[in-house]
């Protein structure tokens, strides 16, 4: 990573560490970025379960068994997730059923951020049965190595003394711990396919795109005067109690 990419690495990382951290302090906004995180971690579980059975086809038991153990993380983060909602008497809204307009069409798009960090990947390219596996390791690499440090960061703005935020508190740094346990896998993989050097530069390549991403998202948040687009309603209570049973 050249000069020029380290600082502005570390002037977007400190500009959405600020807002991120401001978002889960505040009861106001904590349910809508709790909502994108939930569907953040349990949107990507059928794309690591897939991945997972693509490698197990190609004869990599290893990389098939970390792939199952990591949708399997998203799948319980997914929950920690739902369940700090709850407590909040909140739930993600459901999108499929809400019926589609321009607005909604056009809401739905590839975000600011992984359109400026997959620039020149289409979609298509992308999908589980034919994305390139160095281009998934390096990617998710990066993102898990930043999300773990972004969870504690969050975690630790939460107050001790106000039961609800303790059990987000706890569940957040178990989040970044697995996280991290990611990445190292993820790394791991990288370097049982290439040499340290091809690793160091193929990490580097997309660590700026990582840079370029959240430049791309706090300029969209600028744009926008902080205000994002709604992800949550109201729960009843019904609802919140046969969740708890059945989890």
């Amino acid at each position: 990573m050249n000069f020029l990419t380290h600082i502005l690495h570390l002037a977007g990382s400190g500009v959405f560490a600020y807002y991120s951290a401001a978002q889960i302090r505040d009861l106001k906004t904590r349910p809508n970025i709790l909502a994108g995180f939930q569907l953040a971690e349990s949107g990507s579980v059928p794309f690591l379960s897939a991945l997972s059975d693509r490698a197990a086809a190609e004869g990599d038991t290893w990389l098939a068994e970390k792939l199952a153990k990591h949708a399997s993380d998203e799948t319980r983060h997914g929950k920690i997730f739902a369940h700090a909602l709850q407590q909040l008497d909140k739930q993600v809204i459901d999108f499929k059923r809400q019926p589609q307009t321009p607005s909604t069409k056009k809401s739905q798009q590839r975000s600011p951020f992984f359109a400026a960090f997959f620039e020149g990947y289409p979609q298509e390219q992308l999908k589980p049965a034919v994305i390139d596996w160095d281009v998934f390791m390096a990617s998710t690499y990066i993102l898990e190595l930043d999300a773990s440090k972004d969870f504690k960061r969050m975690a630790k703005v939460l107050p001790d003394h106000e039961p609800t935020a303790r059990n987000l508190k706890l569940g957040m740094l178990s989040i970044a711990e697995d996280e991290t346990g990611h990445a190292a896998y993820l790394y791991e993989a990288m370097m049982r396919r290439m040499s340290a050097t091809e690793v160091q530069k193929l990490v580097n390549m997309w660590r700026t795109r990582k840079v370029n991403a959240v430049l791309a998202m706090v300029g969209g948040i600028l744009q926008r005067n902080g205000e994002t687009r709604s992800l949550v309603q109201d729960s009843a209570p019904s609802e919140i109690d046969s969740e708890l049973i059945a989890t």
